[in-house]
């Protein structure tokens, strides 16, 4: 054989890298992305379970019947829409409402009257009506309290919002307060959103208008986030979406013990079903009840809205179920407190079917065959 036809040398596999060892390191990495994916796989399957498990003690929640005299304590609320102080409601309207409200259990309305500027600042002209509208309410729902709905974005998650760290922000929140005291309003209700749990700045703020409202007679009224539906939920959350949507038990108490009322919005849930809804409101009320002093009004939010987006289902957040829901919650905790209610969202968007639910599922039967109104004469 000569040279032109003799073989080729194999080539040094170790110098090349094509050989043994290339093979070996493909190996070691199919290896690793075998664990983990398995890996991956098993935590994913762990939180599965524990979201199923979670789903299954909250239609356990939700069984059960309510205990006799858990409806209305004639201590509901209704938010209302800016179209009441800014000039596109009539004296008609008003007249409407009344008729919609007698024979309920709502005695406090939250009258959107803002939004608060980023500073603190609230000009008078965001709510030009509001004498006409709270003279109008005293003279068709006598009992009827008219509260100015406070809010606005906080700088907690974004650059832009209010800044409560801020010592002029807070001071400028009271200056508001005050105005909107001296031109009639029987209280303020505040929801300023995303709200973190532990929020001191917040804490220092409520200590700040409790002095205020309490030396003008009115009432402090905030609206409250979700309590942790597991220990430390909202630490969990944070971490993984940066956006805690939920409170710690604890602060909550603390929130509660500085209020008048606190209305918790015990809607947008990210329940699927109508039975794990209800239970969710029903662990909501009792977790709420175990830290909000006797001299605190509770309320519970019930959802007078039917839209289907990210968080809500509205085939599964229904008045009927959150109603069932409030009064297991109740019954298991505090069937007679005094200072207890439900809080309506919103009046703009509520149907038929939402107060007919809320009058059956809440209010008294006996009172409504009577036609008496709870907030006034009929």
């Amino acid at each position: 054989m000569d040279a032109q036809t003799a073989p080729t040398p194999a080539a040094d596999d170790s110098a090349t890298g094509t050989g043994p060892p290339a093979a070996g390191g493909r190996t070691r990495a199919r290896r690793v992305l075998r664990r983990a994916l398995t890996a991956l796989c098993l935590t994913l399957l762990l939180l599965l379970l524990a979201l199923l498990a979670c789903e299954t003690a909250l239609r356990v929640n939700y069984s059960g019947d309510p205990a006799p005299g858990t409806r209305t304590r004639d201590q509901d609320a209704l938010w209302l829409g800016h179209a009441w102080v800014d000039g596109r409601k009539t004296d008609a309207d008003v007249k409407a409402l009344a008729r919609r409200l007698r024979g309920t259990g709502v005695r406090d309305l939250y009258v959107h009257s803002g939004p608060l500027e980023d500073d603190g600042t609230l000009p008078d002209s965001a709510y030009p009506k509001a004498s006409w509208l709270i003279e109008a309410v005293h003279r068709e729902l006598p009992g009827a309290r008219v509260q100015a709905w406070l809010g606005d974005v906080l700088a907690t998650e974004g650059p832009t919002g209010l800044h409560l760290e801020r010592p002029a922000t807070r001071a400028a929140i009271l200056a508001s307060t005050r105005r909107i005291l001296a031109a009639g309003y029987q209280g303020a209700h505040f929801d300023l959103e995303p709200l973190h749990s532990g929020d001191r700045h917040y804490l220092a703020l409520l200590d700040d208008l409790r002095e205020l409202t309490r030396a003008r007679h009115a009432l402090l009224s905030v609206a409250a986030h979700q309590i942790d539906p597991l220990p430390g939920f909202h630490s969990f959350w944070g971490a993984t979406t940066n956006h805690p949507k939920w409170w710690s038990q604890a602060y909550f108490g603390h929130v509660a013990r500085r209020v008048d009322q606190i209305a918790v919005m015990s809607y947008d849930t990210m329940q699927p079903l109508p039975s794990l809804y209800g239970g969710y409101v029903a662990q909501q009320t009792s977790l709420a009840l175990e830290v909000t002093p006797d001299t605190t009004h509770l309320l519970m939010g019930l959802p007078f809205y039917d839209e289907n987006r990210f968080g809500h289902v509205g085939g599964a957040e229904t008045v009927p179920a959150a109603v069932r829901g409030v009064r297991l919650g109740l019954s298991r905790t505090d069937a007679h407190r005094a200072r207890f209610g439900v809080a309506l969202y919103v009046d703009f968007a509520a149907t038929e079917a939402n107060w007919r639910d809320y009058r059956d599922g809440w209010v008294d039967r006996a009172t409504r065959r009577t036609g008496r109104t709870r907030t006034g004469v009929a």
